[in-house]
C-alpha cells in the first residue's frame, strides 16, 4: 500500500467513524513520560507482521499528529520526522506526514533511522524538535512515540504538557474535523518534496551522529593517541542488528574509519529474526556469530545487538580465560562503562558525578566509593537521568555519562541518549590502554582482557530487567496504595524472620527510599512514612556495621502493563537472591491483594 492509498482511508475514516472504538483504541495505549506505545495490530497480537495498521489506529495516530501540530504552533521550528525499522512504521510515517505537511513549516523526515541518529541530528539543528517512531525493545507489532529537542527526549514539564494536550485533542469533538481540513488542504506535491528531500536529510544526520560520537570520545582529531590505541589494537565487532535501524545507520562508516575490523550480520532493515529484545537467548545467535569469526580471526572478540531503534545494544564477549563467547549483563556492563569513563574523567576533574536509577545496582555505589565519584539515584527513565546529568553539571561536577544499569543503558556526554557505539568505543579504550585497564580493574596484566575486567567487578546477584521473575501481573491500579500496603506488610515480615535474616545472611535492618523524577528520598520507616506514589520505592538491607548489602526494588512499568520487581543481592551465591526475590514477590503479591480490597 502507497501513501496515498493510505492517505484516502483516513480521509474516508475521519468523515464517518466510530467514537466508542476510537475511544477504545485510545484506552489501549499506554502515554507516559518514557513514551507513548501501543499494540498496532487488528486482534492485538504482539507478534504479527503487518505494514498495515487498524484504520481506527490511524485516526488515533492523526491525533498524535494534531498534538504534535498544536505544541509546534508558534514555532518555526525544524520538526524532524523518523522511524525505527518495524515492518508498521511507515504506515505510522505517512500518517503522521498527512497530518503535519499541511502546514507550511521546515519538515525533514529521515525514513528508518536509527534513535541517536535522530536525537543528534536534532543537536546539530538548533532550536529543532523530533517526532521518532519507535517501541524499541517491545515486540514487533507495537509501535509508539518519541518526542524531544536538542539530542534529547523532553523533560518531565513538556512531556506532561504534550500528554495534556493530546488528552484534551483525544476528547474534543471538535478534533476529527480539525483532521479532516488538513487532510483536504495537504497537497500530493508537498508529501512528494519531503519524500524527496528524505535521503538529503538522511545525509546530513548521518554526518551529525558521526561527528558526534566523534566528539564524545574525543577523537575528532586525527593523531589522537586515543584515536592511535583503537586502531593499532585491532580488536574486531560483530554486529548481528536483527533487522534493526542500525542496519542503515553509520556502524560499518564508524568503526572502519578507526581501523576496526567489523562484520555485520542480518543487516536488512526490516528483517527481524529473533525477538526484538537484546537480553537472554536473543544474545545466542550473536554468541554463535562471534564464536564463529574468533576461529577465522582471534582479533573478533566482542559482539552487540542492538533493540530495534538502535539506541540500546548489549554485548557478547570472548573470554580467553574459559575459552567461549559468553553474554555481559546489562548491570556488569554499565559498572563498567562507569568505571572506564570515570577513571578517565577523574585524571583531568576533582568533582565526578554519574546519575543512574533506582534498580542500578550496588556496584555503582561501590565503584563511587573507590574512585571518589558522587553517584546520585534518581527514577527510571532516560530523561530522569538525563535532566540529573544537567542539575549535577549545574552544580559545578563533571559528569561523563549518566545511565540506566538495569537495562545497560548508558549515556555518554555530550549525547543524550544511550548508544551502544558509544558502549563499544569505552570498550576498546579499556582494551587498548594497559595504563586505564589497571587503573580500573587494580590489576596487572601484560594485556587487557575483558574477561579480567569483569572479573574484578564486586560479585552481585541481580534479576534481570527481563527475566519472567521481574514482571508481575497485579490487580490494584493505584501503585501507591500497593506500595503503603507493602510497606506495612514488610516491616510485619520483617520483624518475624529477623533473626533468621541476621544468622543466614547477615542482614540486621532495613531502611526504605523512594524515586520520583530527579528526587531520590530516604526515608526510615513506617514514623517516617509519606505516600510513595507512582516512583521506584525500594528497601535497603543493612549489615551489622549499618552497610546496604542488599536491596529489593519495585516500580509499575510507564510504557507496558507489567508490575517490576527486582533484588540486587550480595556476592554470587544465587540461593541468597532466590530467597530475597521469592520473599519479595509474595510480599507484593500479598500487597497487591490488600490494596485490591481496600
Amino acid at each position: 500500500m502507497n501513501y496515498r492509498d493510505i492517505y484516502q482511508r483516513l480521509q474516508a475514516l475521519s468523515a464517518d467513524y466510530d467514537r466508542e472504538a476510537f475511544m477504545q483504541a485510545y484506552r489501549e495505549m499506554i502515554v507516559s513520560a518514557s513514551g507513548w506505545r501501543k499494540i498496532f495490530s487488528e486482534n492485538r497480537d504482539e507478534q504479527e507482521r503487518n505494514p498495515l495498521i487498524p484504520e481506527i489506529d490511524m485516526l488515533l495516530v492523526a491525533h498524535i499528529a494534531l498534538t504534535m501540530d498544536e505544541y509546534l504552533q508558534n514555532q518555526s521550528a525544524p520538526l524532524i520526522i523518523a522511524r525505527d525499522a518495524r515492518i508498521n512504521g511507515e504506515t505510522i510515517a505517512w500518517v503522521i506526514l498527512s497530518i503535519l505537511a499541511a502546514q507550511q513549516r521546515d519538515i525533514r523526515y529521515l525514513s528508518i533511522a536509527s534513535a541517536p541518529e535522530c536525537f543528534a541530528y536534532s543537536s546539530a539543528l538548533p532550536d529543532s524538535v523530533f517526532l521518532y517512531i519507535s517501541a524499541s525493545h517491545n515486540p514487533i507489532a507495537h509501535n509508539g512515540f518519541k518526542f524531544g529537542q536538542q539530542g534529547g527526549v523532553f523533560n518531565q514539564e513538556i512531556s506532561a504538557d504534550l500528554i495534556t494536550r493530546f488528552r484534551s485533542i483525544v476528547e474534543a469533538s471538535s478534533s476529527v474535523q480539525r483532521i479532516q481540513n488538513r487532510l483536504e488542504s495537504v497537497s500530493a506535491e508537498r508529501i512528494k518534496e519531503i519524500l524527496e528531500t528524505s535521503d538529503r536529510y538522511k545525509g546530513e544526520a548521518l554526518d551529525a551522529y558521526y561527528e558526534l560520537i566523534l566528539r564524545t570520545h574525543g577523537i575528532m582529531d586525527e593523531d589522537h593517541p586515543l584515536r592511535r590505541n583503537i586502531s593499532s589494537g585491532r580488536i574486531g565487532i560483530v554486529g548481528e542488528l536483527n533487522g534493526s535501524a542500525r542496519s542503515v545507520s553509520i556502524d560499518r562508516r564508524l568503526f572502519e574509519s578507526l581501523s576496526i575490523p567489523f562484520l555485520a550480520f542480518n543487516d536488512t532493515p526490516g528483517n527481524v529474526v529473533h525477538e526484538i529484545v537484546p537480553e537472554g537467548e536473543n544474545l545466542d545467535l550473536c554468541r554463535a556469530l562471534v564464536e564463529r569469526e574468533h576461529l577465522k580471526d582471534p582479533a573478533f572478540i566482542l559482539g552487540y545487538v542492538p533493540d530495534n531503534d538502535g539506541d540500546r545494544g548489549n554485548i557478547v564477549y570472548y573470554d580467553e580465560l574459559l575459552k567461549k563467547v559468553k553474554i555481559l549483563s546489562a548491570q556488569e556492563l554499565f559498572a563498567l562503562i562507569a568505571s572506564i569513563e570515570g577513571v578517565l574523567a577523574r585524571r583531568t576533574h576533582e568533582k565526578v558525578a554519574i546519575a543512574v536509577n533506582g534498580p542500578t545496582s550496588l556496584m555503582i555505589d561501590h565503584i563511587g566509593e573507590h574512585f571518589g565519584i558522587r553517584v546520585e539515584r534518581v527514577e527510571v527513565g532516560e530523561a530522569h537521568v538525563v535532566q540529573a546529568g544537567e542539575i549535577l553539571r549545574s552544580q559545578g561536577y563533571t559528569v561523563p555519562l549518566v545511565g540506566e544499569g538495569s537495562n545497560g543503558g548508558i549515556i555518554l556526554h555530550p549525547s543524550r541518549v544511550r548508544d551502544p557505539a558509544n558502549t563499544l568505543l569505552s570498550l576498546i579504550k579499556l582494551l587498548t590502554d594497559r595504563e586505564l585497564f589497571s587503573q580500573v580493574t587494580r590489576l596487572r596484566s601484560p594485556r587487557p582482557s575483558l574477561a579480567l575486567a569483569i572479573r574484578s567487578l564486586e560479585k552481585r546477584s541481580i534479576t534481570g530487567s527481563f527475566s519472567k521473575d521481574a514482571k508481575l501481573k497485579i490487580i490494584c491500579k493505584d501503585h501507591g496504595r500497593l506500595k503503603s500496603a507493602y510497606e506495612r506488610l514488610f516491616a510485619k515480615s520483617f520483624e518475624k524472620r529477623k533473626d533468621e535474616l541476621a544468622r543466614s545472611y547477615g542482614i540486621f535492618s532495613y531502611s526504605q527510599e523512594q524515586t520520583e523524577g530527579v528526587t531520590c528520598t530516604p526515608h526510615g520507616g513506617a514514623e517516617h512514612r509519606h505516600p510513595p506514589y507512582t516512583g521506584g520505592f525500594k528497601i535497603l538491607l543493612h549489615d551489622r556495621e549499618g552497610n546496604v548489602s542488599d536491596f529489593l526494588w519495585m516500580r509499575g512499568s510507564g510504557t507496558e502493563p507489567v508490575f517490576r520487581i527486582m533484588v540486587d543481592a550480595q556476592g554470587d551465591d544465587t540461593a541468597r537472591h532466590d530467597e530475597l526475590l521469592s520473599w519479595h514477590t509474595d510480599l507484593v503479591r500479598a500487597a497487591d491483594k490488600e490494596a485490591a480490597r481496600n
